[in-house]
């Protein structure tokens, strides 16, 4: 299931991530890579452990938590912390499909990573190409979003960044271990959550409204991992 999610920063939470990573030293984006991926991966990161990729981390956090959408789509248990890349003219990642495991660096926390996000930090109007391609069971799926605006989708897709033939794209990515683990069953708890708040918008609370409501929790309960 691929989810547009907008508005996930705003833009003076944008123009503050674009100063603050002006000012930040980049590097190779292979660092985060696993073997398979480090062969298809060229682009810059900045640095799992670097001051400002943890203060900006915590912005984008701060967003994913005001935005309900996020939230009925993923259900998150665990949000690995945010990190950085830009791809500067020429930089490409070739397809791949990311590590089940991430471990947090100097923790002892890890996650299994059942979506993955990328938010844009960039307009697109500023870069050509730099698309996220992700192909999944409904077909292929080229993405370039607004600047502030979140795309999720399922980890296990094979997924690639074409070049960039101009400008820079810059964006935060990060993965989420769900309550719900298996993608169907998290897009069949999301439709449903979809036509639950539907229902309550055309007749209110109606006894088919609680019903639908008991339905959903009761499904969560029995496919959720806490």
């Amino acid at each position: 299931m691929l989810v547009h999610i907008p508005n996930i920063l705003t833009p003076a939470e944008v123009d503050h991530c674009r100063a603050e990573l002006e000012e930040t030293v980049w590097v190779d984006g292979r660092v985060t890579a696993g073997r398979q991926s480090a062969e298809a991966k060229f682009n810059l990161q900045v640095p799992e452990d670097a001051p400002q990729a943890r203060a900006l981390g915590d912005i984008v956090l701060k967003g994913l938590a005001r935005s309900a959408l996020f939230a009925s789509a993923v259900l998150p248990l665990k949000v690995f912390p945010p990190l950085f890349n830009r791809y500067d003219t020429g930089m490409r990642f070739d397809a791949h499909v990311d590590n089940a495991v991430r471990f947090v660096t100097g923790t002892p926390v890890r996650l299994r990573t059942d979506v993955s996000a990328t938010l844009f930090l960039t307009a697109p109007e500023d870069y050509d190409g730099g698309e996220l391609v992700v192909q999944d069971t409904y077909g292929t799926h080229s993405v370039k979003l607004p600047a502030g605006d979140m795309v999720v989708y399922p980890s296990t897709s094979l997924h690639n960044v074409t070049p960039v033939t101009r400008g820079s794209r810059w964006a935060s990515f990060f993965w989420i271990q769900s309550m719900v683990r298996d993608d169907g069953k998290r897009s069949l708890l999301f439709d449903l959550d979809e036509a639950i708040q539907g229902v309550r918008q055309t007749i209110g609370e109606h006894p088919a409204a609680v019903q639908l409501t008991g339905v959903y929790h009761n499904l969560l309960r029995r496919w959720a991992d806490t």
